[in-house]
């Protein structure tokens, strides 16, 4: 080696990624392309041995594996930060591979004091976040496919729309799998839809006369020959969210096998209504790495639940901040909102920011916000959640039965 410390960055693509190497005064002194494959990626690691390190995009994947595999240090920088850097560059903003692999490699050079080494969490962390993100997105296109079959049906078969309270449900499923059509619902009576609820084991809250009165009640729908048309789209959706749903509970057994043998499981299912799948959700996006999250603001902004301040000269803006992690956002929202029904602490602070006036959404955030600084204590002791040692709560309990804390 010359003594001149050399800095990469690496613009990650599908099928070849551009490298940029620079040296302590800027200056390129390699640019090359690698193909996305083993080969290429043993030459990448091969040309980049002694660099002071690696800056890219994104936190995962082949790359990023075969460089921290190496023994080369990998620094991150989000993608919107490229986009601001480039007109550093000269570049008015344009999207260039080569000239964006420069601009990551500038600013390791620059400002790598001001990075963290990216060291990535646990195998059986990374393992969970993969299956719970696969989960939600499942849940999300059943949902999806559950709008598009209730969007056919209001034209098709109104009735068969708001007879049960979720139109993905097993019942509903079952229903518009034997009656897709009006025409054939229309054979039903009170006796006929209390008889058939009982051989699917219907245990909901309507007995069969109720429903079949709100069947009655809907508008016809299509009948004739256009009907059983429409029956094969009906039934081809039915099927598809069924499809997706089997493969989503399948994920859900899995993620809660995953989440028992995770060193951390103790510390997540310990929260309120925390369950499997939230607790699951929580560790997979804050991860393991204690050191990631050195003081509770730090994941609450990650999280974000706290305000982004602008400020210029006597002008102060406090708005909602939409730079954050926003699978973590979504994770703690959704532990957050459900946790009221089961802390008398989560309860008492959700009814007083709305007593002040919050929305919904922003009296979730405030609850949120004071549940990250307890998860982060717990999380970094590494000890469950305990009631009995939470003094809000407890001043929370005392109060309700008229004793003084």
């Amino acid at each position: 080696m010359d003594g001149i410390r050399r800095y990469a960055g690496i613009d990650w693509a599908k099928a070849r990624h551009a490298v940029c190497v620079v040296d302590e005064r800027g200056s390129a002194v390699a640019r090359f392309e690698v193909e996305h494959s083993d080969t290429g990626l043993r030459e990448l690691v091969r040309v980049l041995d002694g660099v002071e390190g690696v800056a890219i995009e994104r936190p995962d994947g082949p790359v990023v594996e075969a460089l921290l595999g190496a023994g080369i240090t990998v620094s991150v920088i989000a993608s919107r930060q490229v986009k601001a850097l480039r007109a550093r560059h000269g570049l008015a903003g344009n999207k260039d591979d080569r000239a964006d692999a420069y601009v990551l490699a500038e600013a390791l050079r620059t400002d790598g004091h001001r990075l963290r080494p990216l060291r990535p969490d646990a195998p059986e962390t990374v393992a969970l976040r993969a299956s719970v993100r696969a989960r939600k997105d499942l849940v999300a296109h059943r949902t999806a496919l559950a709008q598009q079959l209730g969007a056919h049906l209001a034209l098709a078969f109104p009735g068969g729309v708001e007879l049960f309270d979720e139109l993905a449900s097993p019942i509903a499923r079952a229903f518009l799998r034997r009656f897709p059509t009006a025409e054939r619902a229309a054979w039903l009576s009170p006796k006929r839809m209390t008889a058939w609820l009982a051989a699917q084991g219907y245990s909901g809250r309507r007995s069969g006369a109720e429903l079949h009165a709100r069947l009655a009640a809907a508008p016809p729908g299509v009948r004739g020959p256009s009907a059983d048309a429409l029956a094969a789209v009906t039934l081809a959706l039915v099927a598809a969210v069924a499809a997706i749903d089997e493969q989503a509970k399948a994920l859900g057994a899995r993620i809660a096998e995953q989440l028992e043998r995770h060193p951390d499981r103790a510390i997540l299912t310990s929260l309120p209504r925390a369950g499997r799948v939230r607790a699951a959700a929580l560790l997979a996006e804050i991860g393991d790495r204690r050191e990631r999250f050195p003081t509770p603001e730090s994941l609450a902004c990650l999280a974000g639940v706290t305000p982004s301040t602008r400020q210029s000269g006597q002008h102060r803006a406090v708005s909602f901040r939409w730079t954050c992690d926003k699978k973590l956002r979504e994770a703690r929202g959704d532990f957050a909102q459900d946790s009221r029904r089961a802390n008398p602490w989560a309860a008492d602070l959700y009814r007083r920011a709305r007593a002040r006036g919050k929305s919904h959404p922003q009296a979730v955030r405030i609850l949120a916000r004071a549940w990250v600084y307890v998860i982060w204590r717990c999380w970094q002791d590494r000890v469950p959640y305990d009631p009995a040692r939470h003094g809000a709560l407890q001043r929370v309990i005392l109060a309700s039965t008229g004793v003084a804390a």
